[in-house]
This record gives C-alpha cells, structure tokens and sequence, in this order.
C-alpha cells in the first residue's frame, strides 16, 4: 500500500487521483494544523487520513469496508499517527456531534452513495459554521468514454450517479457556498478530449 507521507509547510500532501494534481498544487484543503477533519470514505489510492494526521490533524476516517479500515490501520501505525476509524455507510455520522469538525474529505467515494442529498444533509449537521466540504470524484463527461477512445459510448449523466448540475443543486438544496470548482485533466493526458476528475469545495452556510 502506498501511503501519501510528508508535508508541505503546514499542507497534507492529499492524493486526489492518480495522474492528477494533488494539494500541493489545488490547495482544497489548506492548512490542518489541530483541526478536526473527516475522511468520507477510504480512497482506493494512498490514504489521505495519514497525511492529514502527519500534518496536524485530529482525523477521523469512516469507510463500510472491514477490509479498507483494516489497511488504514495498518497504514496509520506504519507512519506513526493516530487516526480513529468508523465502520459505516458513509451517511451514517452519529459518531460526530453537531457542528464539530472543521473540514470534511471525500476522494473518489461519491459514486457508490445513492442518495447524495441524504449524505450532504449529514455533512452539513457535522461541519462547523462556515467550513468547507471537499470532495473529488471521477467527471461525470469522462465516464462516458472507454480509455482513449475520442468517441463516446454512454448518454452525459447515465454512467454516474449525479451529473455537475446535479451535484451543484445537491449542495445549495443542503444549504452549502461552492468556492472552487475544478476541472482536472489527467496530467499525461494534457489533451484529452474531456476532463477526467471535478473537484470542489463548498462551504457549509448557517448553523
């Protein structure tokens, strides 16, 4: 397993895909020292909870996969750093009292939520006033080609759960700013006929 170890300054070296830029570069996620984040769900690449720990954090990681907070664990003692692991569906935040984190973290986990409005509802009740949601998922315009081809086999919207519209009306009907939004190519595929990644950053509004 590869673990996302190292700083730079006061940011977490957070993976957001493979061949895409990560914080370093996007700064999403800004400076964590002694702030409480959640990981929304374990990545299928190094384990962003980690980095975050190694820079300041106090993380908590909640995943429904044994097996993914198993190698979370093992990837947490490996760097040294103390993170909590949750076992749940990733709308399931009764561990997290009201208004009480500072950042919340969604890498590639998005798709496998059916109801997106009922997760975002949870992450709004948890995140203090004014504090962000980050989240990355694969763009809803890349699922609709297979590899390299330039020809598209699926309808925009029909291979994922959401399209950006979707996602976007999500966030304001669950009472969250967007502040940033990316459209990320992958970095070897400079012109690729679309993006292959989004990422935002929304900002919780009111109590």
């Amino acid at each position: 397993m590869n673990v996302a170890l190292g700083t730079l300054g006061d940011v977490a070296d957070v993976w957001f895909g493979d061949d895409i830029s990560g914080e370093r570069d996007l700064r999403l996620v800004g400076d964590v020292r002694g702030k409480r984040v959640l990981e929304l769900g374990l990545p299928p690449g190094p384990v962003n909870s980690v980095a975050l720990a190694q820079a300041g954090a106090r993380v908590i990681a909640v995943d429904n996969s044994l097996d993914r907070i198993a190698a979370g664990r093992r990837a947490a003692e490996t760097a040294g750093v103390r993170v909590e692991f949750q076992h749940a569906e990733l709308f399931q935040l009764g561990f997290a009292t009201s208004s009480s984190l500072d950042l919340v973290l969604c890498v590639e986990r998005l798709a496998s939520v059916d109801d997106v409005d009922r997760l975002l509802r949870q992450v709004h009740r948890v995140l203090k006033p004014e504090a962000s949601f980050v989240a990355v998922l694969e763009h809803p315009a890349h699922a609709m080609f297979d590899g390299d081809e330039p020809i598209a086999r699926r309808r925009y919207g029909t291979a994922t759960n959401l399209t950006i519209g979707d996602f976007c009306m999500s966030l304001q009907r669950s009472n969250f700013a967007l502040d940033v939004l990316y459209e990320l190519y992958a970095r070897s595929k400079p012109r690729a006929v679309v993006p292959c990644t989004l990422a935002v950053r929304a900002r919780k509004l009111g109590s």
